[in-house]
């Protein structure tokens, strides 16, 4: 294929699919609609975002959360194409109902308890090709969704370019070395635990779907196609990306403000962060470019820092600084370009100016610091992990006989039997992880009406 490619087979399916004469959507919104009503999108509402779930029905969820990020990026692709209406890149701004649909999927491979449940099962598949959440979403929508015969929700080619964050298989960038080589804990006697930093899995696609990336990337030069999925050794870790599509680069950005602005909200609003918090995290100098664009909508005198930080402190306030914050990250997207890449999808790419993005990673950073790394969140993330692995194992040794028969018929089916059970426990949610656990080792739970 050549760069000339038109935009056309960029709607391509890859299970022939013909709409109904009388269908008005577009590509976009055919591919939106079967996000939304995806059995794994619905499971995102029972599967932990940051808080754990059943200490509040406040806080967000992973569903609220791809909602948001959803809104996030279709308020980018606005706000692109009112700013940028005569740049080269505009005529492959994407529809915002496509990019909404994007940022829909981008965490529907995460398994129970976010990135507990994501080591847990890299561990679980350590000699079966392993497990990533980014990864396991492209599986997901190219496998094991139901809207078409074998192509799981068979999604446009660019909507699936746009899931595409991590360009490299995993056997490519997995690193060999021993302390990144999932495996126990050494030197417990009464519990077998696993190391949690050993079993950190790279970001990548899982290498089952690499006939999917072949025809995903099809339409590309051969020299954007391999600039595209090449990647970085990074001494003492696993190997790098380096790029990522237009639309990806839109829903990656959609995530990190929905992340660090959306989460720092709940953090405070549960109590788990306060004042003090933020005066220690979110520096005046970190925040320049906002606290200049706060001062347009509100007077907070000569202490804009401190007034900032008062409102966010404030119940009464907080909610439309929030909103504030998500406004003036929206209004500073740039488009970029990579001119080493021939094709526009690749070439262009969003980005945020230096003030705007150093204040996004310091929200970022304040919620990781004040809260993912807390004792109380890392204690329930860890109590999970060590749940999702008891599953896990269970199954494996004995499928025929524990594996719910939907799943077990896949199973007996399969050349890859291990991955099968891997996308059984993956798709569960927190809550109904924990009754299969509580079913299968706890001695007073569980009974034959138990719904498996």
């Amino acid at each position: 294929m050549t760069a000339d490619t038109g935009a056309e087979i960029w709607g391509e399916r890859r299970e022939g699919w013909i709409p109904g004469k009388s269908d008005a959507r577009n590509a976009a919104a055919t591919d939106y609609g079967r996000i939304v009503h995806s059995s794994s999108f619905r499971r995102l509402q029972g599967k932990t975002q940051i808080l754990n779930l059943g200490d509040s029905d406040f806080y967000r969820n992973r569903l609220t959360h791809s909602i948001e990020v959803a809104q996030v990026a279709g308020g980018i692709v606005l706000q692109l194409q009112k700013d940028f209406p005569d740049h080269a890149a505009a005529p492959w701004i994407p529809d915002p109902v496509m990019v909404q649909a994007i940022g829909a999927t981008h965490d529907l491979g995460h398994p129970p308890f976010g990135h507990g449940g994501e080591i847990a099962l890299h561990y679980g598949m350590r000699n079966h090709g392993g497990f990533e959440g980014n990864g396991q979403t492209l599986r997901i929508l190219s496998r094991l969704e139901k809207f078409s015969e074998s192509n799981g929700a068979n999604l446009s080619r660019r909507s699936l370019l746009g899931v595409l964050k991590y360009p490299a298989p995993m056997s490519a960038v997995r690193s060999v070395e021993k302390t990144l080589t999932p495996a126990l804990i050494e030197g417990t006697s009464v519990v077998h635990l696993i190391n949690r930093k050993a079993c950190r899995p790279p970001k990548c696609y899982l290498d089952t779907e690499t006939d999917v990336v072949d025809w995903l990337l099809d339409p590309l030069p051969h020299a954007d196609r391999d600039l595209f999925t090449a990647w970085k050794a990074v001494e003492g870790d696993h190997g790098e990306t380096m790029h990522k599509s237009f639309d990806c680069s839109i829903m990656d950005l959609a995530d990190d403000i929905a992340f660090g602005v959306h989460d720092l909200e709940d953090a405070l609003t549960m109590g788990l962060m306060d004042a003090a918090d933020l005066e220690c995290t979110i520096s005046e100098d970190s925040c320049t470019s906002f606290l200049e664009y706060i001062q347009t909508r509100e007077n907070f005198g000569n202490d804009v820092h401190g007034g900032l930080i008062k409102a966010l402190s404030n119940d009464a306030t907080r909610k439309r600084n929030i909103g504030r914050m998500v406004t003036h990250l929206i209004t500073s997207v740039r488009i970029t370009a990579e001119e080493s890449f021939e094709t526009p999808l690749l070439r262009y790419r969003v980005s945020l100016p230096e003030a705007q993005r150093t204040f996004l990673r310091t929200l970022k950073k304040a919620v990781k610091e004040k809260v993912i790394r807390s004792a109380r969140v890392q204690q329930l993330e860890f109590k999970g992990q060590n749940m999702v692995v008891a599953v896990f194992e269970a199954f494996a040794t004995d499928p025929k006989s524990l594996l719910p028969e939907s799943t077990r018929a896949r199973y007996e089916a399969a050349d890859d039997k291990m991955r099968v059970i891997c996308d059984h426990v993956s798709g569960m949610t927190d809550n109904f992880l924990m009754r299969t656990y509580e079913r299968l080792f706890s001695p007073r739970m569980g009974s034959v009406f138990d719904r498996i």
